[in-house]
């Protein structure tokens, strides 16, 4: 999978079309990613406590890596991923502009 956590990345289709975010976890065998404040649902929680009160709590869910594309600060846009060998480090690059992602 080309998307790893911490990655910036804008989302393609969806409610959240065109909203950026950071990548909080990769779900490999699902090919599914958690992005932050994207794609929220509410979940009701019970209290814990004696005397505390339930909750309705916003979590991220997961979103499909084919709705998502790696985002290039350099090109303001969503772009593809390349590969280039710095020395001995390989490096990703944005395929529009040649530059670091």
């Amino acid at each position: 999978m080309k998307i790893k956590k911490n990655d910036n990345i804008i989302i393609l289709t969806g409610k959240d079309r065109d909203k950026q975010g950071k990548v909080l976890r990769v779900l490999t065998e699902d090919n599914k990613v958690l992005v932050e404040g994207m794609n929220l649902k509410k979940k009701h929680q019970r209290p814990r406590k004696q005397g505390e009160k339930g909750q309705m709590i916003d979590m991220p869910h997961p979103i499909h890596v084919s709705n998502v594309a790696l985002y290039c600060g350099s090109c303001g846009k969503g772009v593809r991923m390349g590969a280039k060998l710095n020395g001995k480090k390989k490096v990703r690059v944005c395929k529009k502009c040649g530059k670091e992602i």
